[in-house]
């Protein structure tokens, strides 16, 4: 599925949101959700977002595709300026870069057909006639695994599994190359989430999609995702190829996620790991690294200054990209 090509690069992204308080109301500070993040993706992979709920995930992918105005940084989508486009620019970028939501309830119209909701996207960008517009979403329907006959239907009559099919339908209409999947199996049962999973690998395979798709679950991005970026209080703490990050992860904070997924064996019981202490505000991190209040290898130069994410040591060279850290003991861990 990789590719060499950067379709996404994003460049120092930041998104803060102004907290408001005082008499008069005025500025008091920022919630830091995205705090200077730097990522591409190329085409045709796979890249998997994770991290603790509240650490700016969802924000990320929401302001990559501009349902929020970034507050500073670059978002260039095959050369072209996301960040900084008008909305004529935007309406014609979206074309090629579609979303799908987390709940597959709330985002889908209660009062449009199942027909309506998968069409909308074609008769505001209006392409086709009627006819083969009707014919797309017939044809898009039996591609996530739903019949032609459920056209007439609304969203309350389906399965949530069902209402993420839909969802994934509206989100092909258009033949995006890029799509964000922000946690699109998190709200599904267990049993569920593995047949919507291999649907996204198979339409990826068939039609040649970029996924960013964005998991606070990291077994489920180990099983969809090429490369991994995690991600804590707003920054990238380490991103390499899936399989190396999770043999050899680099950041103590990416060591503790991968030890508290649970052991799917009843046979194999272990104790899951706990990161200790609570995640810090996003209206004041703590300074330097981030995660040092919480970081059983912290010491004094962990406060000092905000840790780049550089090569880990002996992963040049290492096949499907380079594995990065931002911890300045990483050659210890």
């Amino acid at each position: 599925m990789n590719g060499n090509e950067p379709i996404l690069s994003i460049q120092d992204l930041r998104k803060y949101y102004p907290i408001h308080g005082g008499i008069l109301g005025g500025k008091v500070g920022n919630v830091r959700a995205v705090d200077g993040v730097t990522l591409s993706i190329a085409r045709g992979e796979t890249l998997g977002l994770v991290g603790e709920s509240g650490c700016g995930k969802s924000t990320l992918g929401r302001t990559v595709i501009r349902l929020e105005d970034p507050t500073s940084g670059q978002v260039d989508f095959e050369g072209r300026d996301m960040a900084h486009a008008s909305r004529r620019e935007l309406f014609q970028l979206r074309r090629d870069m579609q979303i799908i939501f987390q709940d597959p309830y709330s985002s889908l119209n209660p009062r449009m057909t199942v027909g309506e909701i998968v069409r909308e996207p074609l008769l505001v960008h209006k392409l086709g006639t009627r006819a083969e517009q009707l014919e797309k979403v017939r044809v898009l329907l039996q591609t996530v695994g739903l019949t032609s006959d459920l056209l007439d239907r609304y969203p309350h009559e389906f399965s949530g599994g069902q209402r993420q099919r839909i969802g994934i339908a509206r989100a092909l209409a258009l033949e995006p190359k890029l799509v964000i999947a922000d946690e699109p199996v998190s709200a599904l049962d267990v049993s569920v989430q593995s047949q919507v999973l291999n649907l996204m690998l198979q339409l990826q395979r068939e039609r040649g999609l970029t996924y960013l798709f964005i998991s606070h679950d990291l077994s489920v991005v180990e099983h969809v995702s090429d490369t991994i970026a995690v991600m804590y209080l707003g920054r990238i703490v380490e991103k390499g190829p899936a399989a190396r990050v999770f043999e050899r992860p680099a950041h103590p904070y990416t060591r503790a996620l991968i030890a508290a997924i649970p052991e799917p064996d009843p046979r194999q019981r272990r104790t899951l790991a706990v990161v200790p202490g609570e995640t810090p505000s996003p209206v004041s991190p703590p300074p330097g690294c981030p995660f040092h209040p919480r970081c059983q290898y912290a010491i004094p130069e962990c406060q000092a200054a905000v840790p780049p994410l550089e090569p880990v040591p002996g992963s040049h060279g290492v096949d499907g990209g380079e594995h990065l850290a931002a911890c300045i003991r990483k050659h210890e861990i």
